[in-house]
């Protein structure tokens, strides 16, 4: 799942911290559940919409029941209460918060004007998107910068493969160049990694693969403009010039960015320990300041904003349960993960190495890739990070290129599902929400397949 949320690698410490369970002594089949839950994502909405539409929080808790109550059983109801309150205070709870915080901003901010859905325009919303990931996150940007082009486009007949390729620039490969633009990148700064080291060696990959996804899209959309033929006429009304409305909400977002860098570079001894959870200072502060934030930006955004924009708390409610049960039932794949050459997955950690026992960057690209395309790419990040040794000064030196396979793959390949990356499930929810039919799970991927699978192997050969 990954995302991305922008920034959730501000709470990923707590991902770090063992959960009870030991994945070495785990069997594979404690990943049924939260395949379970993948699959639901996947083929309910395309065989039984109507049930999904109406039970899809109670089928996600069904399945985390499915992981909690034969933890219980097996190895007790305290490590079980432990890892579902850990996995909630520590992770859950500060992710939606940092979520909503973002959706909320964002949603307050109105660009007034109608742009006409266009190729060019097209290209160049989803440009100046990327541009803004890498500053406030690839959720922020992804929330600005959907609508405007969502409601440029509403006379267009076909307009489902812009918000595919909206997911593939703004909600994530755009996200690569700073610490602020993607939980994994953030994490790595956490770990120790200098700020500027990542815009230093992936810039090159990242304009590659922005710059070939923005070329491919306007001869894609050029085509079915043409096809088209006469458009139909625009059902929203021209204005005179294009503004911002809720300008009030960048302040906001500035806020949202300081505190969660002020949560990863304020180290306090201050921790509360909660039913057996750490919750530190720096994290209490910062999620109490989001709320604060998102608060005032209801407080303060004038009503039409809302309106205009046609904010609803719809597509956040559907992420908020889809996730709770990702977070708990991802618990014990995790864990088999962190247990590496011993653990059930130890393949997949003996293949990223080479005979004489070096790291193979080409492999890391492609196992964190995998990973993140599935899993949450902030811990699927710190896996291949600590695969990789854990040092963050000889990762950025000697072992160079790694950190760069490790930190490529993790957030472009988060483009290749809708839960590869937080930001993927809500662009698609929004559109939904305003009347684009977007491509089912598999439909989605068909087109991350086609189009970015041969591109991320070109870029092995380049740069990996």
């Amino acid at each position: 799942m990954k995302s991305i949320v922008c920034l959730l690698a501000a709470l990923v410490p707590g991902w770090a911290m063992a959960s009870g369970l030991d994945g070495s002594q785990l069997s594979p089949l404690w990943g049924v559940p939260f395949a379970g839950v993948l699959l639901s994502i996947a083929l309910c909405p395309l065989l039984v919409p109507t049930f999904w539409h109406h039970h899809f929080g109670k089928l996600t808790a069904a399945w985390a029941l499915a992981f909690l109550l034969p933890c219980a059983w097996v190895f007790g109801p305290a490590l079980a209460a432990g890892s579902l309150v850990h996995a909630l205070l520590a992770e859950y709870l500060p992710f939606i918060i940092l979520l909503v915080a973002l959706y909320t901003v964002a949603g307050g901010i109105y660009i007034r004007g109608n742009l006409h859905g266009s190729p060019g325009l097209n290209v160049a919303l989803l440009a100046i998107g990327a541009a803004l990931a890498s500053v406030m996150g690839t959720t922020g940007a992804s929330m600005l910068m959907l609508r405007p082009l969502v409601r440029a486009n509403d006379n267009r007949v076909h307009k489902a493969h812009v918000v595919v390729f909206f997911i593939f620039v703004v909600s994530n490969a755009g996200g690569a160049l700073t610490p602020l633009g993607d939980p994994p990148l953030f994490l790595g700064f956490l770990q120790g990694v200098d700020f500027f080291w990542t815009v230093g060696h992936l810039w090159q990959p990242t304009l590659f693969l922005v710059a070939a996804l923005l070329a491919l899209l306007w001869v894609i959309d050029s085509y079915y403009y043409r096809q088209e033929g006469v458009t139909p006429v625009d059902p929203t009304p021209d204005t005179p010039r294009v503004g911002f409305d809720g300008a009030v909400n960048f302040v906001l977002l500035l806020a949202v960015l300081g505190l969660v860098l002020l949560s990863g570079l304020w180290k306090s001894p201050v921790v509360f320990h909660i039913a057996g959870a750490e919750v530190g200072l720096p994290g209490l502060v910062r999620d109490a300041g989001l709320i604060a934030v998102t608060l005032l930006s209801l407080r303060l955004t004038p009503g039409p904003v809302h309106a205009n924009n046609q904010f609803s708390w719809g597509p956040m409610l559907e992420v908020a349960k889809l996730f709770a049960g990702i977070f708990l039932t991802i618990i014990p794949v995790i864990a088999m993960l962190r247990a590496g050459l011993q653990g059930p997955f130890g393949a997949v950690v003996a293949a990223v190495t080479r005979p004489d026992g070096q790291p193979d960057p080409a492999m890391y690209f492609w196992a964190s890739g995998a990973l993140s395309s599935f899993l949450d790419n902030a811990p699927t990040y710190l896996v291949f990070f600590n695969t990789a040794g854990g040092d963050a000064h000889t990762l950025m030196t000697a072992l160079a290129p790694t950190l760069a396979a490790v930190s490529a793959g993790s957030v472009f390949m988060g483009a290749n599902s809708y839960i590869g990356n937080a930001p993927n499930m809500m662009v698609k929810a929004i559109a939904e929400e305003r009347g684009v039919r977007m491509p089912s799970f598999f439909g989605y991927m068909a087109w991350s397949g086609a189009v970015l699978l041969p591109l991320f192997v070109l870029m092995t050969f380049i740069w990996f």
